[in-house]
């Protein structure tokens, strides 16, 4: 069995989580199972608040990076600006929080075990990077935040979703979609991804990129 373990955190994104959990609960029931998608939490099973509405969703698990399959880290919901000395609950406070959390030792062993792959949807590859684990790799956020991920020693792509292997990442908050579907692509094969894709009536958007084939040269 594989599992799906998506990590909740106080102030994530609801999408971010919703829409992954989804995605991938359908693609493994379109093929038949084997995939277990979960909500889990750095501290274990508790209630999380997100960042829209104060909208809860229940984590059932702690995180494991023991568990085969895959980690999703999403992003976070709230304003962009704000004087955090005054308490502000922006979204980069927000992501620093958990890029200081007890999540990132149990990420970075996540990310040593060669039967998982990590991903990150919008803010979440940018919190993967301020705790210092996409050094070197391609990865993607939201576009607000490309040049904060560039900053951080990420090789930073502008795409919807970029495949660096064991390291999957995603864009803006409704690249969540793209993200899974390509993970179903990946685990499952096309045709339980096309599946999933005409159950949900929402076609994947842009290419996947990868650091493969031919460099473009320049339009």
């Amino acid at each position: 069995m594989l599992f799906a373990q998506i990590v909740l955190f106080d102030g994530f994104d609801p999408l971010d989580v919703v829409a992954p959990f989804e995605v991938l609960a359908a693609a493994s029931e379109a093929a038949g199972g084997g995939l277990a998608v979960e909500l889990v939490a750095a501290d274990g099973p508790r209630r999380v608040t997100g960042g829209t509405l104060g909208l809860a969703l229940e984590a059932t698990a702690r995180l494991d990076p023991d568990r085969p399959g895959y980690v999703i880290v999403p992003g976070a919901s709230g304003p962009i600006a704000g004087d955090p000395d005054e308490g502000a609950e922006t979204i980069p406070v927000l992501l620093a929080r958990f890029a200081d959390s007890a999540a990132v030792p149990l990420l970075r062993a996540a990310m040593r075990n060669p039967r998982v792959t990590v991903a990150g949807v919008c803010g979440g590859s940018l919190a993967l990077a301020m705790a210092g684990l996409l050094e070197g790799r391609h990865a993607v956020t939201h576009r607000l935040g490309l040049d904060v991920l560039d900053a951080t020693g990420v090789r930073a792509v502008d795409a919807r979703v970029v495949d660096d292997g064991d390291v999957v990442t995603a864009g803006g908050v409704t690249s969540g979609l793209d993200l899974a579907l390509h993970l179903a692509e990946r685990e499952f094969g096309p045709r339980v991804a096309h599946a999933v894709e005409t159950l949900f009536e929402y076609d994947r958007r842009g290419i996947v990129w990868r650091n493969a084939g031919r460099a473009p040269v320049e339009f």
